[in-house]
Order: structure tokens, then C-alpha cells, then sequence
């Protein structure tokens, strides 16, 4: 308790709803605010007299950034805690708000509404995610569908609420008042309270004891740790004490960069090149369902339904699924109901071509919104079994900045898909084609891990000790252990 963190197992409950409480709020004000953006896009036109492509710049700015920028609010979070990033990062998306509402030209708008907004959004996105990770394990699936519920909820209750401002105070006003909004993350980020897992407290033991013991295999048993100082042997190259100091000096270097090590292992990579498939096709269908509703022959009203419906389904899928993978027969097959998720999303768009009416297309929005939300929300649970509850944080970095490029430049693709063709079948086959691709990735590498385990259970068992399997969740932080006491190993061999 000398620094302030505790030292305890994941407790499952207490405090953690706390922290749940405030994830959720953290999804609200930062994904939830972004999709409301595009609602000042016709005061933006009107105001600035611009074309709707240079006014979707600004959301697509801002949701590119907030990926984008992923990795640093990670970096933060592990430099100093999630509680100064998510309150930096609350005080500058708070201030990026108030600027905007202060902008005279179009320009302006994208600086501090794209990219100062972006990034504050970024520094409290990921590490209020990590903080739930912390402080559950039994219950983590059911934590994290209540947490990333926020963006639906925020979603459906903010949108009539920023229209209503706008409507009172013009634009202007209503971003002061978001901003004013917004700047609540700051309480988030306060009751963020550091967490020190047990794993993780093990884990630094270990490394100081390989080092340690690196120093100590090179000098003579009768030396006594007090002689060490005053021992007269010159630094020189050749001179063993500078050999170890050096390597000591270099293993430390590599320690330090120990929150990113996950990104050799064979099963993050596969999670890795599955998510960039992702997230090149979940945004389509939210981009241009309603216009391909209008194109179909559905009204105005009934084609903005069918958008509310898809976000109120949005959050069942969030609680509901992580409800159910949180029980004891489904929870080894996390990874599996991740993949069926997005699999049933790619077959909800590439059958899209067939709905031409209000009633075929409500199934669609149903169906596609709950599994968008079951996966939203087993993305950390997923990435959580595969590198350990200890890298989450720098993980959860790495995969968002993976969402970041798909996010700017899909949209954009598909939009000339329709241009070319003169409908939207072949845009909404290219979500599909991408949603299927990425789960058929992480099924290869499920059933490539599966076989060799059935093969080889030998070998693979003390693989485990080294590297996660994507199904099995336990013993995950002593992957990295060993490979610290290996790499110690091979420089005192050498």
C-alpha cells in the first residue's frame, strides 16, 4: 500500500461496479457524442456554405482520431494511470467542444472538433476500457456488455436532446452545452481507482529476481554483496562486471517496453489482421442503410426507424451477450461466440440486396444491430484471453488504432461503389465479404491451435506456458514470465 494501488485479485463485484459505471459513461460521452455529430452537419453547410463532403471530413476525423490515437491514451495509462488519462483526456475533448463553438471557417472545425475533440475522446476511451478488465474475471463479458452499452443508450437519448438545443441555442450553443457535458469525464477519471493485480505484482518480482541473479552468477561465491563497490576491476570491454552491466542495461531497455511484447504472439496477430477486416465493413451498413431505404421506396420517418431500432437492439446485444458468455457452458467458447457474431453480420449484409420494403428491412436492422452488439462487446473479452488481464490496456490500444484507417477510408470506398454502379448491392457485398473474411481469420486460427492440440498435446502443453491458447484464458500472465527468466537465461549462457 506504499504507492496507493492495491494488491489484490480481480474482485468481481464491490468497487468494479463502480468502475462500470464509469466506463459507461465514458462510452457515452465520447462514442456516443461522436455519432451525434452528424447532426450539426446541415448547420454546418448552412453556416459555412460547404458541400457534404467536406463537411463529413469532421466525423470522419473525429472517429479516426479517437482510433488513431488509441495507443496513447494506452501509453498514458500505463506511464502514470488510467485516472490522469481519462481526466486529461476529458479536460481536452471539453475544451476542444468549446473552441468549436467559437470557429468562424470550416478549417477551424476540423482542428478542434476533428482532432483536439479526437484525441481527448482517445486518451479516455481505452483506458476506462482496461480499468474493467482489472477488476473482473468471472463476470467480465456481463461488465464490459453493461459498460459498452453506453454508446446505444447515449446514442438514442442524446440525439433528440442535441437536436432540441440546436433548435433553442443554434449550434453554437449546443456545442458549448456538449462541451460543458463532456467535461463529466473528469469526475469519471476520479473514481477511477488504481488497481495492482496479484499476476502483476508477481510478474515484476520475477524480472528483478532474473536480473538480479544475472549480476550475482558472475561473481565469485566468497564475494560478499557489500565488496561488490569497492572491487578495482577497470570497466574495459573485456572486463566481466561491464559485460553484465551492459546486458543488464540492454535487458532493462527491452523490459520496458514490456506492455507491447503480446504483438509476437501468433494469436494477437490472427486477432489482429481480423480486426482490420472488421472494421473495414461494420460501418458501412450504419453509413448508408437509410439511404438505401430511400432509394428502396421507404418514407422519411420509417427509414430514421429503422436506425433508432437498430440502436435500441444495439444495447440488448451488449447486456445479453455478455450475460450469456459469462455462463459456465459458454464461457471456454467466448472466442467461438465472437466469431459467430460477426459471421451472422456478414450474412445480414450480403442478403441486404434482396429487402426492398419497410417490413423485410426491420429483420435486417434487428438482427444486424443485436450481433453488432455482441461483438462490440466481447472485443475486450476476447483480446483480455489472448494476451492477459496485465496487457489489456496497451492491446485494447493497438486494437482500436486497427479500427482507425478502415473508419476514414470505407465509407468513402463505398460511396464510390454506388457511384460506379448505380445501387447499392455491391457496397453492402463488400461489407459483407469483409465482416466474413474476419471471422473466417480467427476460425482458421482457432482450428489450426485446435488440431495441433489434438496432435501434439505434449508439445502444445508446455507451449501454453509460454503463449495463450485463444480459447483458454487462464494462465495467461505467465506467458510472459517465462520469457523474461528465458531471455535473463540466454545472456548469462552467452
Amino acid at each position: 500500500m506504499v504507492d496507493g494501488k492495491r494488491r489484490v485479485s480481480p474482485p468481481d463485484g464491490g468497487w468494479g461496479w463502480v468502475i462500470v459505471g464509469c466506463c459507461f459513461m465514458v462510452t457515452v460521452c465520447t462514442r456516443a457524442v461522436t455519432r451525434c455529430i452528424s447532426i450539426f452537419f446541415v448547420e454546418f453547410q448552412a453556416h459555412f456554405g460547404a458541400d457534404y463532403s467536406a463537411t463529413a471530413w469532421i466525423h470522419s476525423l473525429v472517429d479516426c482520431t479517437t482510433m488513431l490515437c488509441a495507443p496513447v491514451g494506452s501509453l498514458v495509462g500505463n506511464r502514470w494511470s488510467c485516472r490522469v488519462a481519462v481526466m486529461f483526456g476529458g479536460l481536452l475533448s471539453s475544451c476542444g467542444l468549446l473552441l468549436s463553438s467559437f470557429t468562424t471557417s470550416l478549417e477551424l472545425l476540423y482542428f478542434s472538433l476533428g482532432v483536439l475533440t479526437g484525441l481527448g475522446f482517445a486518451l479516455c476511451y481505452t483506458p476506462a476500457i482496461a480499468m474493467v478488465g482489472c477488476y473482473f474475471q468471472r463476470r467480465k463479458a456481463l461488465a464490459y456488455g453493461i459498460a459498452m452499452s453506453g454508446s446505444g443508450i447515449g446514442t438514442f437519448v442524446l440525439a433528440p436532446a442535441v437536436q432540441l438545443l440546436i433548435e433553442l441555442y443554434s449550434w453554437r450553443g449546443a456545442l458549448l452545452i456538449l462541451s460543458a457535458f463532456v467535461a463529466n469525464l473528469c469526475v469519471c477519471g476520479s473514481l477511477l481507482r488504481p488497481i495492482t493485480l496479484l499476476e502483476e505484482e508477481e510478474e515484476e518480482g520475477e524480472e528483478k529476481h532474473g536480473e538480479d541473479d544475472l549480476l550475482s552468477s558472475h561473481v565469485s561465491p566468497s564475494s560478499s554483496p557489500s565488496s561488490l563497490p569497492s572491487l578495482p576491476l577497470p570497466l574495459l570491454p573485456g572486463n566481466p562486471i561491464s559485460q553484465v552491466r551492459r546486458r543488464r542495461c540492454f535487458i532493462s531497455c527491452f523490459l520496458s517496453s514490456k506492455e507491447y511484447r503480446f504483438l509476437l504472439l501468433p494469436d494477437f496477430l490472427g486477432l489482429a489482421v481480423s480486426f482490420l477486416f472488421l472494421a473495414s465493413g461494420c460501418s458501412l451498413p450504419f453509413v448508408y442503410l437509410v439511404p438505401y431505404a430511400l432509394s428502396a421506396g421507404v418514407g422519411h420517418q420509417n427509414a430514421a426507424f429503422l436506425m433508432s431500432i437498430l440502436g435500441v437492439i444495439d444495447i440488448m446485444g451488449n447486456i445479453t451477450f455478455g450475460w450469456l458468455t459469462d455462463r459456465r457452458c459458454l464461457k471456454p467458447y467466448r472466442l467461438a461466440c465472437y466469431v459467430f457474431s460477426v459471421g451472422m453480420e456478414g450474412l445480414c449484409c450480403l442478403f441486404m440486396p434482396l429487402l426492398r420494403s419497410f417490413p423485410l428491412l426491420v429483420p435486417f436492422a434487428i438482427l444486424y444491430g443485436y450481433f453488432d452488439g455482441a461483438y462490440v462487446a466481447l472485443i475486450p473479452v476476447v483480446t483480455s484471453d489472448v494476451v492477459g488481464a496485465p496487457y489489456l490496456s496497451s492491446a485494447l490500444g493497438v486494437v482500436y488504432f486497427l479500427h482507425a484507417i478502415p473508419y476514414l477510408v470505407s465509407p468513402p470506398i463505398g460511396g464510390w461503389l454506388v457511384d460506379v454502379t448505380g445501387s447499392y448491392t455491391a457496397t453492402f457485398f463488400l461489407s459483407g465479404a469483409a465482416l466474413l473474411a474476419s471471422a473466417l481469420i480467427l476460425s482458421t486460427v482457432a482450428g489450426i491451435r485446435h488440431c495441433c492440440r489434438r496432435r501434439h498435446p505434449t508439445t502444445v502443453a508446455m507451449e501454453t506456458k509460454h503463449e495463450p491458447f485463444p480459447l483458454s484464458p487462464s494462465d495467461q500472465s505467465n506467458c510472459f514470465m517465462a520469457f523474461n527468466k528465458e531471455a535473463v537465461g540466454q545472456a548469462v549462457a552467452s
